[in-house]
């Protein structure tokens, strides 16, 4: 697999001088939970300094804590979760899962929008992931499992196809041939992350797509929060280019905005650093 470089970023949108509110992008953010606060925050966090308009939706206390944080955070609108329905149809991304608890409420919210809404772009991220009915992948959904959430997944395919059991196979291989089955593009999340996309099909053949591999990144990265804040970035990307090219040009730009991070104060940041960071180094990589 080609690892990406900095070539890769040249075809990513950036917004003309004569545009106006709403033609940079609009995202809804669904996550957060009981138990998560800071994870759907983060990924609000960085999206918002990238895309026009971001709706957030959440559980009522967390959309509370969104709306008390506005008299001094005022890049998200808070909306609630019954009326998603206008701001799905509205919106140009939809970003599902960072914060969201693994449970009955997750399982029925995740799939029932995937299964109404399959012509959407979706991110489809942490929680929702860990409880996503594979039935339900809209095809060019992006997934951004860690290794633990896509050997799950992995293990679901398994149950429904008698093709790959008992074969031993690289990570890398499953990435492919998942991306290729239900016709997604999958992040695998790691020292390396792991971008491959699904392929064309015909009505008997799919045929697998392009991978990409995408070095950097340190361990100042395994905290918690970071994850959330790539889901964030590459949700805001996706508003405006296509999902193969947000996926890897997020997943590269977050590792140089680590690696940046790790010149100055090594491992010894966190996610609201990341978050911070990652304008700095998308100008330095995409305008300077």
């Amino acid at each position: 697999m080609n690892p990406v470089t900095l070539d890769d970023l040249k075809g990513l949108y950036v917004p003309a001088s004569g545009s106006h509110k709403g033609q940079n992008g609009r995202l809804l953010v669904i996550g957060g939970s009981h138990l998560f606060h800071a994870a759907s925050l983060w990924a609000l966090t960085v999206a918002s300094r990238i895309v026009d308009l971001v709706h957030y939706s959440s559980v009522p206390e967390n959309n509370e804590l969104v709306a008390k944080a506005k008299e001094e955070f005022r890049n998200g609108i808070v909306v609630p979760r019954s009326d998603l329905d206008d701001y799905i149809a509205e919106d140009d991304c939809i970003l599902i899962g960072p914060g969201m608890e693994r449970g009955e409420e997750t399982k029925a919210l995740t799939n029932s929008l995937l299964k109404k809404y399959p012509a959407k772009q979706w991110v489809i991220d942490a929680g929702a992931i860990q409880m996503l009915d594979l039935d339900h992948v809209p095809q060019g959904a992006i997934l951004t499992p860690h290794h633990g959430e896509f050997k799950a997944l992995w293990e679901k395919y398994l149950v429904s196809s008698i093709q790959y059991q008992g074969k031993e196979m690289s990570e890398e291989d499953k990435v492919k041939i998942f991306a290729k089955q239900y016709q997604c593009i999958v992040l695998l999340k790691g020292e390396k992350d792991i971008v491959c996309a699904g392929g064309e099909c015909d009505e008997k053949f799919c045929t697998p797509g392009e991978c990409r591999v995408i070095e950097g990144g340190n361990a100042g990265m395994t905290k918690g929060g970071t994850g959330d804040v790539l889901a964030g970035l590459i949700a805001a990307l996706a508003c405006k280019k296509d999902p193969f090219l947000a996926t890897i040009a997020g997943s590269f730009i977050n590792k140089q905005a680590g690696d940046a991070l790790y010149q100055t104060v090594g491992s010894y940041f966190n996610a609201t650093d990341l978050a911070n960071q990652i304008p700095l180094t998308m100008k330095a990589l995409l305008l300077d």
